[in-house]
């Protein structure tokens, strides 16, 4: 039965011309993944947004014998898929609005740490930015971060490394099925970080690496961190469209600052020029700006914390949550008068405190 369920889960994802916003707009009105493929064409035609073009392919495409198909891939490899309304979906994730139905995993990392970056740069990475980058992780080993890159050459692949040297954990996403790793040089350490992380996409096996999966696995590496760290980037690197991405979403974006006229120091200098990035030299200047060295020093064993310390604006939400007892996150920032990048980073801590509780649609209650 649960290979059944998991099979019409993975089929509303392969959906055509229909996107995650779409697919999770069908799911919130048919209830369920299987009634999505029940639901009468004249219902999902009055769907905001679905019509007729879309009803015909919910209706018309036989996809399920590719879901199958995928469900016997996923049995056979150990790979973990998370629906977008599971409990162990990454709540960061989560609350991005084009966040993926489904992802697939494999590897034993916690997708949701509590400390937990992206690192992202360019392929071409300089001595420069590759010391920066195994000097930055090298320094956040104490503060047990867990590091998200993109397997690329350059920057991406010297994170991963740096962070197994390290031990912490490390995730990497990709642009194509987990049937393969791309590039195929770096299958070696991809192998090693299931020890310690693991490897994370939304997209089906046999699906290949072209170019235009890499902006959408970008958003994944943004929306599934609390902050991005962008070394080095050209101009017109994918970087800037992972950082472009994580401002979107309301997440913090950091950048090293380069010489001038350093081609791949350009789009790092860019971001902090036009305030689309803070700059940091450090790990340490990266630690203070998350808040992270309090959280540190509040280290206290779960089952022995009887009472949650807040602050004044964590009480400010916890009034209001209490108050209204449930309340979207568009609507607690607008009550707290709070910027959603501040609030969301606070319900996450009272999230793993044990303090509030999230719904499906960013909906919040005390737990």
């Amino acid at each position: 039965m649960e290979d059944e369920n998991l099979k019409y889960k993975i089929a509303v994802s392969l959906i055509p011309n229909i996107g995650d916003v779409l697919a999770k707009r069908l799911l919130a009105y048919c209830g369920s993944a299987e009634m999505v493929f029940k639901e009468k064409r004249g219902s999902l035609e009055k769907i905001p947004g679905i019509g007729s073009v879309n009803a015909r392919s919910v209706i018309n495409q036989n996809i399920f014998e590719r879901a199958e198909e995928e469900v016997e891939f996923i049995r056979k490899n150990n790979i973990t898929p998370i629906f977008y309304l599971d409990e162990g979906y990454p709540k960061r994730l989560a609350h991005c609005y084009d966040s993926p139905v489904i992802l697939y995993f494999k590897g034993n990392a916690n997708l949701n740490a509590s400390k937990m970056i992206s690192i992202v740069g360019t392929r071409e990475a300089t001595e420069y930015g590759k010391r920066m980058c195994e000097k930055f992780i090298s320094d956040l080993a104490q503060h047990n971060v867990s590091i998200v890159s993109g397997l690329a050459y350059g920057i991406d692949i010297c994170a991963h490394k740096s962070a197994l040297e390290n031990n912490l954990p490390t995730i990497c996403t990709l642009a194509h099925g987990l049937d393969k790793i791309y590039p195929a040089l770096h299958k070696a350490t991809a192998i090693k970080m299931l020890e310690n992380g693991g490897w994370l996409t939304d997209f089906t096996s046999r699906t290949k690496p072209d170019k235009e999966n890499f902006p959408r696995r970008n958003r994944i590496v943004a929306g599934i961190a609390d902050a991005t760290i962008v070394v080095e980037s050209k101009l017109n690197g994918g970087s800037l469209i992972t950082a472009e991405l994580a401002n979107s979403y309301s997440r913090d974006v950091f950048a090293f600052p380069g010489r001038v006229g350093d081609t791949c120091s350009e789009g790092c200098n860019v971001l902090i020029k036009q305030n689309k990035a803070a700059l940091i030299q450090t790990a340490e200047d990266l630690i203070k700006a998350m808040g992270w060295e309090e959280s540190d020093k509040k280290k206290i064993p779960k089952q022995q914390k009887l009472f949650v310390e807040l602050n004044t604006e964590e009480e400010v939400l916890v009034n209001v949550i209490k108050e209204k007892e449930t309340i979207t996150i568009d609507d607690l920032c607008f009550v707290a008068n709070l910027p959603m990048s501040k609030v969301s980073a606070m319900l996450l801590n009272l999230e793993f405190s044990g303090v509030v509780k999230s719904l499906p649609g960013k909906v919040y209650r005390m737990n």
